[in-house]
C-alpha cells in the first residue's frame, strides 16, 4: 500500500487526522491506531523516520536528536500521530 494510500484508508477513519509535513517521513507512516472512543490515528515507524533524517545528510546522533525534539516530542493536540518503537531494535540501532 502507497503512503497516499494509507492516508486515505486513515481519512476515512478520522477526517481530522494530523500527517507529518516532511515528504520524507511518508515512507515511515506504516497505518493507523485506534482505541475505544479515542480518534484514530496515523503511525510512523521511529525508525524509518530517522533513516530519512539520516538520508538527507544527518548522522545518527543528529537525526536521532532532531526527531525526538522535532517530531516525536511535538504536540499538535488531540490528532496527533503515534510513534511506533522497535524494542527489538532500540539497541541495535546503534546511535
Amino acid at each position: 500500500m502507497s503512503p497516499q494510500e494509507i492516508k486515505e484508508k486513515i481519512a476515512e477513519q478520522n477526517p481530522d487526522a494530523f500527517f507529518f509535513d516532511s515528504p520524507c517521513y511518508d515512507e515511515a507512516l506504516i497505518g493507523y491506531a485506534e482505541r475505544c472512543g479515542q480518534p484514530t490515528l496515523a503511525v510512523y515507524d521511529e525508525e524509518l523516520c530517522i533513516k530519512c533524517l539520516m538520508d538527507q545528510g544527518m548522522d545518527c546522533v543528529g537525526a536521532q536528536e532532531f526527531f525526538d525534539f522535532n517530531t516525536k516530542g511535538a504536540w499538535v493536540g488531540e490528532q496527533t500521530p503515534i510513534i511506533f518503537t522497535r524494542l527489538k531494535d532500540v539497541d541495535e540501532f546503534g546511535c
